[in-house]
């Protein structure tokens, strides 16, 4: 009889007349805390579709709940493998109406670079949080609009740097906090891997493609990471042993990092080369994560015999949960968008770097 006489008032407007009346009772009543957050994947790709959805079947915190599609031919897979409702399932054309859906907390943006800001800003404008996938865009600009339209909003942004929520990463930041070597003298960091492929975005330049972007946060966040500074000049040289496929942007990037403590970092960035690795030099010793940004975790060791090793199931899913706990807690998120902004300010130098040849100051 409860449940039938709330649908009635529901039906006929009561509640929200009610509401000005007992506005505390009626928001508990009709607004619980949630256990688990709904998401929605913005952009079926190798990432969301291999990595994000199985993640969110282990998560704690969240759940994968609605899909926002270009690809209609996708939609039914989508809807037999998870259960998405078809309430749940938008495009982009119709993607702002999302406002509408109580069911939706989260929007996670998995778009090629060149569209994180357009729909990091119409979902922070719907109201809902947004989670977006590194790197967080091609510009300075983008990056500063989308932090402005989340606080305008009053809605949450992380980046989807999914190794800051590793464990075996956050042992050499503990290292570079505490500084049980002494100073750091010279960072050695390298990510990328052999793209085949001749076709995609990542090789695109008006879709945000390059090494650098990509592949290339890995490796600068080693360094800054690895020092716990922001580096103050950059000298960079871009390369391609691929004309053909990498004519629009680079191949390999090479640069050079000052930080304000006078360490030194040499970085590397490639779709031509398999490479993961980060050594770490200190007045007294050293340290070295080889893997340095594997998806399962990586490994490491440091001068003093202690070993760096936590294998971790999915590093997608601990960054979404503990994400997703942060939203509900009101706390603040371990990689917020800000985060992004300063390696965006980095990545903006090297290319400035590289094209004119010289050092740039940051």
């Amino acid at each position: 009889m409860k449940n039938q006489r709330r649908i009635f008032l529901q039906k006929t407007g009561i509640i929200a007349a009610a509401s000005a009346f007992s506005p505390n009772v009626l928001l508990s009543a009709t607004s619980p805390k949630k256990e688990k957050l709904g998401v929605a994947l913005v952009g079926l790709g190798y990432y969301s579709t291999d990595l994000l959805a199985p993640a969110l079947q282990l998560t704690k915190n969240c759940e994968l709940k609605g899909i926002v599609t270009g690809s209609p031919e996708k939609i039914p897979v989508w809807k037999e493998k998870y259960g998405i409702a078809d309430k749940n399932i938008y495009n982009y054309q119709n993607y702002d109406t999302i406002a509408n859906n109580p069911e939706i907390d989260v929007i996670y943006v998995v778009l090629p670079p060149s569209m994180h800001a357009e729909y990091t800003v119409r979902g922070a404008k719907a109201g809902k949080h947004i989670w977006c996938e590194k790197p967080m865009a091609p510009s300075i600009a983008d990056c500063e609009a989308m932090i402005k339209a989340c606080n305008d909003n009053k809605v949450k942004l992380a980046i989807g740097y999914r190794c800051q929520h590793d464990p075996g990463i956050q042992a050499y930041m503990k290292v570079a906090k505490e500084k049980p070597f002494g100073k750091i003298k010279m960072v050695t960091s390298a990510a990328g891997y052999f793209d085949g492929r001749t076709d995609h975005w990542k090789q695109k330049k008006n879709l945000g493609g390059g090494a650098m972007g990509d592949m290339g946060v890995y490796a600068l966040q080693g360094a800054r990471l690895a020092t716990g500074e922001e580096p103050i000049s950059v000298l960079a040289q871009a390369s391609t042993t691929r004309p053909e496929v990498y004519h629009e942007v680079e191949e390999t990037m090479m640069f050079q990092l000052e930080f304000p403590s006078g360490a030194r970092a040499s970085c590397q960035t490639s779709f031509g080369i398999n490479m993961n690795h980060l050594q770490v030099n200190y007045e007294k010793g050293w340290l070295k994560m080889e893997p340095h940004s594997s998806y399962r975790g990586n490994k490491g060791s440091m001068s003093n015999g202690t070993e760096i090793n936590y294998p971790i199931e999915s590093q997608q899913a601990k960054q979404m949960d503990e994400d997703a706990m942060a939203i509900m807690n009101k706390t603040d998120l371990l990689v917020p968008g800000e985060e992004g902004l300063r390696d965006i300010r980095v990545v903006e130098a090297i290319y400035k770097s590289a094209n004119a040849n010289c050092t740039v100051k940051i």
